[in-house]
């Protein structure tokens, strides 16, 4: 087990480098100037210059590079040219939102597609899967704005249940979080808006995964040992039907935190998403690849709590990488 870790991490360590390295390269190519921007169209040539020398970009890119490396080792990330605050306190700030937003997301789409995944695999064929599979294939093809937009007419315009957006944020004050229920109420639109395309897409592959494990010796042999088929199902054929499963699930959670930034700001949400769209639009450099390489960096952490998830599921993938 120690060796199949060590392997895991250095694959993560690796592809991080790499990331670091493609997102600095991106952002090295892509047009305009930051420091022109910042000042303005009209602003004067020299004025341009000590601004881009301010923010550094008049060394070569090879020792910006190791110097935003140095800063992150450091715990660094610098300072943003557009809200001329430190960029890590920006995205810790953002994060509050964004995190419990992808949480909340996943949680709802677990819930739905395992109950419609496993349900549709027990009647397999029957009216129930039919529809549940349609309802679906319905959920897949709607974009996950567009469902926002009518979340927002159902729930906030006519029934007037649910905000239309903003969030006033929660903090931590003398042993309680203030605003908690406040921010969950203003989390639950864009959750549902983020998790149903997400839902529908798992649901499909749990009852596939569902299907495969049902064909198996040893489920016939728990029904002949008098197990009820409810507890087959849920006891013995959906704990073995989950690699594949929580393959699909690590993908739609790096999906969910690197994705939000059109809920984000259909909702007008204060999020890590929004934070890097409007970051771009202002050309902040610093912002927008210290939060595309977290970004980056939290699917590849997903990607191994996945691997060491597989392990102990199935020991046997373990021994396999070996």
């Amino acid at each position: 087990m120690s060796y199949f870790l060590f392997k895991r991490l250095l694959t993560l360590l690796v592809t991080l480098v790499a990331t670091s390295v493609i997102v600095f390269a991106l952002l090295e190519v892509l047009p305009g100037n930051a420091a022109q921007v910042l000042m303005g169209p009209d602003a004067d040539p020299a004025a341009v210059a000590a601004k881009a020398a301010e923010l550094g970009l008049d060394q070569p890119a090879l020792t910006r590079y190791a110097q935003w490396m140095s800063g992150l080792l450091q715990g660094d990330m610098g300072d943003s040219a557009s809200y001329g605050t430190p960029v890590s306190e920006l995205i810790a700030e953002r994060l509050t939102l964004t995190a419990p937003l992808a949480v909340l997301a996943m949680l709802l789409t677990t819930a739905i597609a395992l109950v419609v995944g496993v349900l549709a695999a027990a009647r397999h064929n029957s009216a129930s899967d039919v529809g549940l599979m349609t309802l679906a294939q319905l959920g897949i093809a709607i974009p996950n704005f567009w469902f926002a937009i009518l979340l927002i007419l159902l729930f906030s315009v006519k029934l007037d249940w649910l905000a239309s957006g903003g969030f006033d944020g929660w903090y931590w004050d003398d042993g309680v979080w203030r605003g908690l229920w406040e921010g969950l109420q203003a989390l639950i639109l864009p959750a549902v808006a983020l998790a149903v395309v997400q839902a529908a897409i798992l649901a499909r592959f749990t009852r596939s995964a569902v299907l495969e494990v049902l064909r198996e010796d040893f489920v016939r042999t728990a029904r002949a040992k008098g197990l009820s088929r409810s507890a087959t199902l849920w006891g013995h054929v959906l704990r073995n039907a989950m690699i594949p499963v929580i393959t699909i699930m690590g993908v739609q959670f790096a999906e969910l935190l690197a994705g939000t930034i059109v809920v984000e700001n259909v909702f007008h949400l204060p999020g890590l998403g929004r934070l890097i769209f409007q970051s771009i639009a202002n050309r902040d450099v610093a912002v927008v690849r210290n939060g595309v390489l977290l970004l980056a960096a939290m699917v590849v952490i997903v990607n191994f709590v996945v691997d060491v998830l597989y392990a102990v599921i199935d020991p046997r993938v373990k021994t396999s990488a070996i």
